[in-house]
């Protein structure tokens, strides 16, 4: 039983980076308190003392509960008897990892943004670390929570489309198709490989379209071979890459992930085809799941439509017609969570149904990474994930 069995009530969220300016920091605030399941209560949000205390206060933190740096803000709040329960690290990768550990070992549980850590040798310390802790650990691949991506997972899993043969994900973005301006504070540490870890595309939005393939589609992954860019004049991390999947059973797939492709936004996308039929799914058109049975027409199915399952349904709030996306689909990641941290402190089992990323999509994500450089530097040869 957790040592929060007692408490009633919102999960008291605390918050490691994500301050002033900061976009990921703000959204996961939003995404935490838009069912009303956890309330920020604390927060070490900068890495400097005066930016964490004009943070802290800009989002209406006690003075007390504002701590200007992690390890100080787990000692005390490990301690408080109104502490918090979970802790949401919003930093750049390289923290990722030390952050987790603090909070882990005082027993509090950690949503953490993706990808896992820096490196894989990180990874797997740190998935050591946590299998001693009497914690949670959420991974925030927020496309996961979308609801028509839950409803093509549940159809494959049903055998809508039989045998998978083929998988098609890309996730092409133009931002760093010219050179960042000087104040771009995203471009500045994700071109610092010494803060973004191993990978710049790959670990940035590749490690999404592989986690979203790997969901929707359950395959396990036997090899790949991957061809590393980094087009931008004095980049030291890559901007490209072109990978070639074989999974287990027999598909074959290709991944596709850019950010020096003018003209995408977000342009994250998913294509599945199996003996029977073939499944399509957009982020920058979220509501909708194309369908086409093999020799029938193709077939829309929207969120909250005709034809909508269970698995979809559960996720989403509002009526059929009116827009719901990236926010939303954050927020149903937390909501997840809050739902295995509530049943965590009597000791019982999540509801069923409950699902979101965790350590263990972490690990893979950085193994995939991992992989994706080893055979490029390789001449793109065929690597495993181990």
């Amino acid at each position: 039983m957790s040592k929060f069995a007692r408490r009633e009530g919102p999960i008291r969220l605390g918050m490691v980076g994500g301050g002033a300016g900061a976009f990921i920091g703000a959204v996961h605030r939003i995404a935490a308190r838009m069912d009303g399941k956890f309330q920020v209560v604390a927060g070490a949000l900068s890495s400097t003392p005066e930016k964490a205390r004009e943070s802290g206060r800009a989002i209406g933190l006690p003075e007390d509960r504002i701590y200007s740096d992690f390890t100080s803000m787990a000692q005390r709040e490990g301690r408080l008897g109104d502490g918090i329960e979970a802790v949401a690290i919003v930093t750049p990768n390289h923290m990722h990892a030390p952050v987790a550990r603090e909070f882990l070992k005082r027993g509090i549980h950690v949503i953490c943004d993706k990808p896992l850590t820096a490196t894989l040798g990180e990874a797997k310390k740190l998935v050591k670390a946590a299998e001693g802790a009497e914690a949670l650990f959420v991974l925030t691949h927020n496309y996961t929570g979308y609801p028509m991506v839950r409803q093509a997972k549940a159809m494959i899993d049903a055998g809508a489309l039989g045998r998978i043969r083929v998988v098609q994900v890309e996730y092409p973005q133009d931002w760093l198709a010219a050179p960042a301006a000087a104040d771009n504070k995203q471009a500045e540490w994700r071109n610092d490989p010494e803060r973004s870890g191993m990978g710049g595309a790959t670990g940035d939005i590749g490690t999404h379209a592989w986690n979203l393939a790997r969901f929707v589609t359950g395959l396990e992954l036997e090899s790949l071979a991957c061809d590393l860019d980094s087009f931008g004049e004095g980049r030291r991390t890559d901007d490209n890459a072109h990978v070639m999947l074989r999974f287990a059973g027999g598909a074959k797939g290709m991944l596709w992930c850019s950010q020096v492709a003018p003209g995408h936004e977000n342009g994250l996308r998913l294509r599945v085809y199996g003996e029977k039929g073939g499944l399509e799914w957009a982020q920058e058109n979220p509501t909708n799941l194309w369908f086409t049975p093999l020799g029938e027409p193709k077939r829309l199915l929207t969120r909250r439509g005709p034809g909508m399952g269970p698995e979809a349904e559960r996720l989403t709030r509002t009526p059929a017609g009116h827009p719901e996306g990236f926010l939303e689909a954050f927020a149903n990641i937390y909501a997840e969570a809050a739902e295995a941290i509530i049943a965590h402190r009597s000791g019982s089992e999540a509801p069923a149904g409950v699902t979101f990323p965790t350590l263990q999509d972490g690990l893979e994500g950085m193994m995939f990474v991992d992989a994706c450089i080893r055979s490029s530097q390789k001449n793109a040869a065929w690597v495993s994930l181990k």
